[in-house]
């Protein structure tokens, strides 16, 4: 399988995953507009699900260094596959959750609580079982990350004019959703064996086979979360699966796309921990709420004729997220 061999490559990867988990949502924006968010959630997790098999099939399973996919499945013991499955539930769940939030209280409200948590809790779980890198940067980095997304949680507050408090249910959804999102990955690192990939553990998994482990976990609890949510949505009236299998194919496609994005960037993140450290990979994963930003900004055009002041926290915004992420590179050079 293919394995990383050095930091620099391991930092490369990181921020492909950062790139990606901050651009898969325009597929969203491009699929039909009347297409509700519970059905092309669908063929999200089917790309999601699609993307591993290829990965395991293809990277996972060419060279001479460590097991192939299928020697590495056989061989797993059970607790690294429940582990696995785990981390796709709890990682389903959490996605969904913040989703919802944000259909509720606004992205300003919704990512910097849920985002917010998820980094900076995300990190300090995964430190404390694998601390890889220099914790005085790491935090440092971790910190000044945060403070972009509440700038520019802070830009979209002005922008849409917001006023009174945000809804309440808005909130306890991003709180969980956040909390949820820090030990999705934990779980799925705890799996493989992060010290050797290889010649991993006996019964640890390699990053490719954990992968297609979580993203299967996705698939089997979407039957149930999503399902859910398409008979008692948080927001708009109740769709159906009749609805779904209506959709136009250039809609389902466009959802499988997303997944198959997202996929990527996780699948790079979890090979690329190896030598940077999971706190590390999480930590500058994360950074893709910036990412996001940065396409609402210049490619939809989102903060268009606003206001001088909005466009310095915009500024300021990107400044702290740059020199955030050269903190946690750092951090792994130390």
């Amino acid at each position: 399988m293919f394995i990383v061999q050095n930091y620099s490559l391991a930092i490369i990867f990181c921020v492909i995953t950062m790139l990606c988990w901050g651009s898969w949502a325009n597929t969203q924006k491009l699929a039909k507009k009347t297409w509700r968010f519970e059905l092309f959630y669908w063929d999200y997790v089917i790309g999601i699900l699609l993307f591993s098999i290829i990965s395991a099939f293809t990277l996972g399973s060419i060279g001479d260094n460590g097991r192939s996919f299928l020697e590495d499945i056989q061989q797993a013991e059970l607790t690294g596959i429940g582990s696995a499955l785990l981390g796709g539930i709890v990682f389903n769940a959490a996605n969904i959750l913040l989703s919802a939030a944000i259909a509720i209280a606004g992205m300003s409200v919704a990512f910097p609580v849920g985002v917010g948590i998820a980094l900076v809790l995300g990190v300090v779980v995964n430190y404390a079982t694998a601390p890889k890198g220099d914790p005085l940067f790491l935090f440092a980095g971790v910190a000044l990350i945060v403070m972009a997304i509440l700038f520019n949680a802070w830009a979209y507050k002005i922008k849409n004019e917001r006023s009174g408090s945000a809804s309440l249910k808005g909130i306890i959804l991003s709180v969980f959703a956040g909390v949820l999102m820090a030990f999705f990955y934990r779980f799925i690192a705890a799996a493989m064996d992060l010290s050797n990939f290889v010649s991993p553990a006996s019964g640890k998994m390699t990053p490719y086979t954990a992968v297609f482990v979580f993203s299967a976990g996705i698939f089997l609890s979407n039957f149930i979360f999503n399902t859910i949510l398409i008979k008692k949505p948080f927001v708009g009236k109740p769709t159906s699966y009749a609805a779904y299998f209506q959709g136009k194919f250039s809609s389902h496609i466009t959802g499988v796309l997303g997944g198959m994005i997202w996929g990527l960037g996780n699948s790079l993140n979890l090979i690329a921990a190896g030598k940077a450290g999971p706190a590390i990979s999480y930590g500058l994963g994360q950074g893709a709420t910036l990412v996001a930003a940065l396409w609402g900004v210049f490619i939809w055009k989102e903060f268009k004729d606003s206001k001088a002041n909005i466009n310095g926290k915009l500024a300021t915004m990107f400044v702290l997220f740059v020199v955030g992420l050269g903190l946690i590179i750092v951090a792994g050079q130390s």
